[in-house]
């Protein structure tokens, strides 16, 4: 019977951790004010240390997201003795390119500067990474590839310099002659997102020395049928709900003052729905399809953006009938940060290399995207 298994993978974070009181230092002050909403956020989502593709001394940007994807492809070749020449497809998933055209993967594809193969990408928030790893782990399940490697990346930071929020401020100034605070919606992400990228292989056999992970299934589900727009750049939302790109606005001097370009999160439309629908929405589809059970799980990996949501999703599983002790969960949002895309393969990385996971082990992986809210779930088996 076919499979297909993850036999490596490669992690990149850029420069040095940054801790909370250096974040300010590294992204600049929004109109040379400090965030009042800063400790508040940053309270609530546990987050102590992340990384920036940013000198922090000279505030130069050090790495643009296909460098830092192209860096986490060498560490899992050189973790894998995998040879570039050797990748048959190439898949990378991210929110965050640094260009509109040519897609992500090409630039990455460029970077590695390996021989010719497929080259695909998928984009979306959180869930594109798990995109890019679902399209890998077909293409040789089906046979199609004999290895896939997959990535997940994102270069957040270099979006919320201070300097980007600097014509609202003045604009602002100017309509109201007040000094006006950016809004709520754009200041949060600031304290939320980091940098980082890594890099899968997806073969047809396991490893022959040391811990493989067959992939057993993946499914995503989306619920933009049932919900409105939470998270979004490139445009901005309405009073009902649904959004005007900046390609509809006919003065692009707009597009500046109201920073079109920003990412922005509808908090309360994330604390509202972003758990609920997770779990009693679309866990109990997988756990049904699936025929899941609690106590046949080992390790939970799940990737929330906040450890204010921990204890919430917790509670939902228990009302669905599907207690995870704590002790089976594992997560390094607190000391690595929210990287999106990468998150849930930055964390089975360090799983992965902890030597925790024993032949046999069933792990379940939980991804949230809120930027219309779906939700991606993955279990796999160390063999």
């Amino acid at each position: 019977m076919a499979s297909a298994y993850i036999t490596g993978l490669g992690v990149f974070l850029p420069n040095e951790p940054v801790n909370n009181e250096e974040i300010e230092k590294v992204l600049g002050f929004i109109n040379g004010k400090p965030s009042r909403s800063k400790n508040r956020i940053l309270n609530n989502n546990g987050i102590k240390s992340r990384y920036y593709a940013i000198d922090p001394k000279t505030g130069k940007q050090t790495h643009n997201n296909a460098q830092l994807t192209a860096e986490a492809v060498r560490v899992l070749t050189r973790n894998t003795n995998l040879l570039l020449e050797e990748i048959d497809c190439l898949v990378c998933g991210t929110s965050s390119p640094d260009q509109i055209i040519p897609n992500h993967a090409l630039m990455v594809h460029g970077e590695l500067g390996c021989p010719p193969c497929e080259v695909v990408a998928t984009s979306g928030v959180c869930c594109s990474g798990m995109t890019a790893f679902k399209y890998g782990y077909m293409n040789v399940f089906s046979g199609l590839s004999k290895n896939a490697v997959t990535t997940g990346s994102e270069l957040a930071s270099t979006a919320f310099k201070g300097v980007y929020f600097q014509p609202e401020i003045e604009a602002k100034i100017q309509d109201l002659a007040a000094k006006p605070m950016i809004g709520f919606e754009k200041d949060f992400l600031r304290w939320m997102l980091s940098d980082a990228a890594a890099a899968v292989l997806i073969t047809d056999t396991p490893r022959q020395n040391g811990i493989s992970l067959r992939i057993d299934w993946v499914d995503i589900i989306s619920f933009a049928n049932e919900l409105e727009t939470c998270m979004y750049a490139g445009s901005i939302k309405k009073d009902d709900g649904s959004l005007q790109g900046w390609r509809e606005v006919e003065n692009l001097e707009e597009v500046w003052k109201e920073s079109y370009f920003a990412l922005k999160q509808d908090a309360k439309l994330l604390g509202e729905n972003i758990v609920f629908y997770a779990i009693q929405k679309g866990f109990t589809q997988v756990r049904d399809k699936h025929n899941l059970k609690a106590d046949d799980i080992t390790w939970y990996l799940p990737h929330y953006s906040s450890e204010h949501f921990k204890q919430p999703l917790y509670d939902e599983l228990v009302k669905v009938g599907f207690e995870i002790p704590f002790d089976k969960w594992f997560t390094n949002l607190t000391y690595k940060g929210n990287t999106g895309s990468a998150s849930i393969f930055v964390i089975l990385e360090e799983l992965m290399a902890s030597g925790k996971i024993q032949q046999g082990d069933k792990i379940f992986c939980f991804i949230p995207e809120s930027a219309r809210f779906s939700y991606a779930y993955m279990h796999l088996t160390a063999v």
